[in-house]
């Protein structure tokens, strides 16, 4: 039996902003999803303390709220990258226009969730980033996120003195009063966590599968890529990453038309 061997190149994939934003998202959403459930069902809480010294409720909505101030300033800047950052962060990626797209999407469907057999064994088929069906999931959740800020601020529009949540305030009789807003912010804490179960399930899936660093790529910002599709040395590779890790956004911008050349999508 024939064993067939192949040669890996460490390519620098997730930039600094990216890995930040992924594990700033990880704790916001981590204190958001603890913090929801208990505003969301109170404990009771015995206690002999005068009811204005005993005060634990108002600070798990504080944290609550900041947090979810957190996130969305984080969601901006993620956006923002979206455009700035290098060809792996860019917005064209998180949403499946082309043929390409769609037809990455289906075999992720096929052989990563319904785990059916590959019969293609296409190179093409392992995205080096994102693959497409995990970059549309990112880009669901980002409009999931925003209607769940959008009802969070309109519950806090009421009680705020900050003019930002009482821009939302129309939202509250629109969907028809208060407590139908609450449900539908609650039920979006459900759907994050499905996101959660399977976005670490995949990751480890691929990473047990693969053996490219898919894990450990959201920290050191490398990943392992089959040299045929890449046209660079690997001393090129290091110069150039170590340009875009100190040099600073401009060494990014010189370089980042260069490195779509030099890194084949096939």
């Amino acid at each position: 039996m024939t064993t067939l061997t192949y040669n890996f190149k460490r390519v620098y994939v997730w930039e600094i902003p990216v890995r930040l934003f992924h594990w700033l998202t990880v704790l916001s959403i981590t204190i958001l999803i603890l913090t929801g459930f208990v505003i969301a069902d109170p404990p009771a809480i015995s206690s002999g303390a005068e009811a204005i010294n005993s005060y634990w409720f108002g600070y798990v909505r504080a944290i609550h709220m900041i947090t979810a101030y957190v996130l969305m300033a984080a969601i901006v800047v993620r956006v923002y990258w979206a455009f700035a950052g290098n060809q792996f962060a860019n917005w064209r990626n998180f949403i499946p226009y082309s043929r390409k797209g769609f037809k990455n999407m289906l075999y992720v469907l096929k052989v990563d969730i319904f785990l059916m057999r590959d019969k293609e064994h296409k190179l093409s088929n392992i995205s080096i980033g994102h693959n497409y069906f995990a970059s549309f999931s990112y880009f669901i959740m980002f409009l999931v996120f925003v209607f769940q800020a959008i009802t969070g601020l309109a519950l806090m529009s009421d009680n705020s003195s900050w003019w930002f949540p009482k821009i939302f305030h129309w939202i509250v009789p629109l969907m028809g009063g208060e407590i139908t807003v609450r449900y539908f912010h609650h039920f979006l804490i459900w759907i994050f966590l499905a996101f959660v179960v399977v976005h670490v399930y995949l990751v480890f899936y691929h990473d047990y599968l693969e053996a490219r660093g898919e894990a450990s790529a959201m920290i050191s910002g490398f990943k392992f890529i089959r040299t045929e599709r890449v046209k660079v040395s690997e001393q090129e590779i290091i110069e150039k990453t170590k340009r875009q890790m100190w040099d600073g956004e401009k060494a990014v911008r010189e370089t980042g038309e260069d490195e779509k050349q030099k890194v084949s999508p096939e």
